[in-house]
């Protein structure tokens, strides 16, 4: 789990004026929670939140105006929709030590069996328990021969040490659709809209 330094300052400017303000000059607004604290009102430089927010989950040691370190890991995260760049962050506080439950993406190594079989993500991410700063980026999961019908559920992945899950043991993360009765479902859907036409 990588340990990102970043400084913030806290703002007392608010609303769409003051945050198109704070963009402008390649800064973040943000606000940080947790513990029952007040939120505190942060600004964060712009590239280097964004580089930190490319590891998922990442644990973020902030330097409040020179004065306060606190942790904190991201909970939501908005972006521009066209343009992509970050318009404002939300950061829970964490403290070593302290279990938090987050998602974790859901990779996959290996080939299905033959027969132009497809894999369905059901969770692209895993909800899990972990200590605060050993969060593991992702967890991979083996499909190597896995035929159509098969299916992984959660209790079938395997965690990192101190990793719990926080979703039902039999939620199903990936499964295997049948080639045929994906092009069956395509083609009932195609008699349905020409019969809706008629």
């Amino acid at each position: 789990m990588s340990e990102v330094k970043i400084a913030a300052e806290t703002r007392t400017e608010f609303g769409k004026g003051a945050a198109r303000r704070i963009r402008r000059e390649d800064k973040v607004p943000g606000v940080l929670y947790g513990h029952g604290e007040q939120p505190v009102h942060v600004t964060l430089p712009g590239h280097a939140l964004l580089m930190a927010l490319r590891t998922p989950n990442v644990l973020i040691a902030l330097d409040i105006d020179g004065k306060k370190n606190e942790l904190a890991i991201p909970k939501a995260v908005q972006r521009d929709p066209l343009k992509g760049f970050l318009e404002h962050v939300d950061l829970l506080l964490v403290k070593r030590g302290e279990q938090v439950t987050v998602e974790i993406p859901v990779h996959t190594e290996g080939e299905l069996a033959p027969g132009g079989n497809l894999l369905e993500h059901v969770l692209n991410a895993l909800p899990v328990e972990a200590e605060a700063t050993h969060i593991p980026e992702s967890v991979t999961v083996s499909v190597e021969g896995l035929e159509a019908g098969a299916s992984v559920l959660a209790k079938d992945i395997e965690l990192p040490k101190g990793v719990t899950l926080a979703v039902e043991e039999d939620a199903v993360v990936l499964q295997v659709l049948s080639a045929q009765a994906e092009e069956a479902a395509e083609g009932e859907e195609a008699a349905e809209e020409e019969a809706a036409e008629a």
